[in-house]
């Protein structure tokens, strides 16, 4: 009698912290080291023909506002809109307000190819460029694309590598490991309800090689993320994805933490409807932008692209611009020997479950230059005034290009004390140990998007730190 195959297995692998941390811990790769991927990306840089070209509403190829709406929408009825949004907080109501959001109901794929080389995990990342980046170029995962560009709506080329992502069943593959796979939120604040599917795929077999593409380890990516603008926004939410710091002990239970979150949940009450954006009061509409009546915040601009490595290598689009550079940052404590993080209970309009988790600061200082100390947001004050000796990470980070113009912000990585963040701090804050927030990472709607970059650098930063 034929002996019977299990069918059952493992709930996780076990194996893959360590395999990820012998990645983390690898400054040298079967691409070589960082000086050879600059000199790689230099060349991409320089054999590409980039343009962004600002331009004015009516030279929008494609896209026309609506009649009636006023909504900027694409004639094919896909990609995305640019509809109004009505938000109001609180029961009774203690702030109410209206913006242009970006509505884009389908959800795109983010994916990083992961294969082993000489027994280390590296990860298949693309010199890929978009419209809003500062400096054009940047660093992405393998495939980045919206539903829309995946299923040619825009008439273009095939999206490269995009098999190893699609199927009904990539874990059954032959082969085929999915180590990150999840449903992530993007910007709460200029998206309504935007969700993208975060993946990492370990492939097997050989992937044809292609110019634009390199194999890189989490070591040399974790260096690469200390360089201002360079690992774009949509690499960082994946590799966010990855488990990190097993250590079981923290200063809050796992089911403490989900409780407060509930908590948090239901504690804030958020209205938040889409509407014409025709009937959006306090923003006023030009030849070429529109903008709040006070300068603050952001507009929404056009612009002409022309791009030669691109499926598409030109085209006409809108793009939401903010006024001022962001300051993102997280205050660490070591509690007892295990690293901590002072999270925010965030609240956004676009968010789909009302909160979720963010860094301990996330604003544009700007928005807030005429206000009183005392209405700033909470540690903004402290995070801009720290002793540079405590700032354990610090870079510029732009969002995402292809939807944002220029949208930058300073991420910092603080150590803070008793002082600066207490052990028990202000209402809607929490400390959650690192290992916590890692395990968080891998999960849909928990931590935001600005977070989840952050988390990419904890952890990088901490990956080979001494206990």
């Amino acid at each position: 009698m034929m002996p019977r195959t299990a069918l059952t297995r493992q709930r996780d692998d076990g194996t893959l912290p360590d395999r990820v941390a012998r990645s983390a811990a690898a400054r040298d790769g079967v691409s070589g080291d960082v000086r050879d991927f600059h000199a790689w990306f230099a060349a991409r840089r320089a054999a590409g023909r980039f343009a962004v070209d600002r331009i004015r509403f009516d030279e929008l190829d494609g896209w026309y506002f609506q009649d009636g709406t006023g909504d900027l929408a694409h004639r094919s009825g896909r990609f995305f809109t640019v509809e109004g949004l009505t938000a109001s907080v609180g029961d009774p109501v203690t702030a109410r307000w209206q913006q242009p959001i970006i509505r884009q109901p389908e959800v795109g794929i983010l994916g990083i190819a992961a294969k082993e080389f000489d027994g280390v995990l590296h990860f298949l990342m693309q010199a890929k460029m978009e419209p809003g980046n500062p400096n054009v170029l940047q660093l992405s995962p393998t495939v980045q694309a919206t539903r829309s560009n995946y299923t040619g709506v825009h008439r273009g080329a095939a999206v490269r590598y995009l098999e190893y992502f699609t199927g009904p069943d990539l874990s059954r593959a032959e082969g085929a490991a999915i180590l990150s796979d999840g449903l992530q939120s993007e910007h709460g604040s200029w998206f309504y309800r935007k969700r993208n599917r975060n993946m990492i795929v370990e492939v097997p077999g050989e992937i044809p090689p292609h110019e634009d593409f390199r194999w890189l380890t989490l070591g040399q990516i974790a260096e690469l993320m200390r360089h201002d603008n360079l690992v774009n926004m949509d690499s960082r939410s994946v590799l966010a994805g990855l488990p990190a710091d097993v250590t079981r002990r923290a200063l809050h239970s796992d089911t403490d933490l989900l409780s407060w979150l509930a908590l948090m949940r239901s504690a804030h009450i958020v209205r938040a409807e889409c509407g014409p954006l025709a009937e959006v009061s306090g923003w006023t509409r030009n030849e070429a932008s529109i903008d709040h009546e006070d300068g603050r915040y952001f507009r929404v601009v056009a612009v002409a692209v022309r791009a030669g490595n691109r499926e598409v290598s030109q085209w006409t689009q809108p793009l939401f611009e903010p006024r001022g550079e962001g300051v993102v940052a997280v205050l660490t404590r070591r509690i007892e020997g295990v690293p901590h993080v002072l999270v925010r209970a965030r609240v956004e309009p676009g968010f789909l479950d009302t909160v979720e988790l963010g860094p301990t600061v996330q604003c544009t200082p700007a928005n807030y230059a005429h206000l009183p100390s005392a209405e700033h947001p909470p540690f903004l004050d402290a995070v801009l005034a720290a002793d540079p000796g405590r700032i354990r990470y610090s870079a510029l980070h732009s969002e995402e290009g292809g939807r944002f113009l220029n949208a930058v912000s300073r991420y910092m990585v603080i150590d803070a004390d008793e002082a600066t963040a207490p052990l028990d701090p202000p209402f809607g804050f929490r400390w959650v140990s690192h290992g916590q927030l890692a395990v968080m990472g891998r999960h849909g709607h928990y931590v935001n998007v600005h977070l989840r970059t952050l988390l990419a650098c904890l952890n990088a930063l901490w990956a080979t730190a001494p206990a």
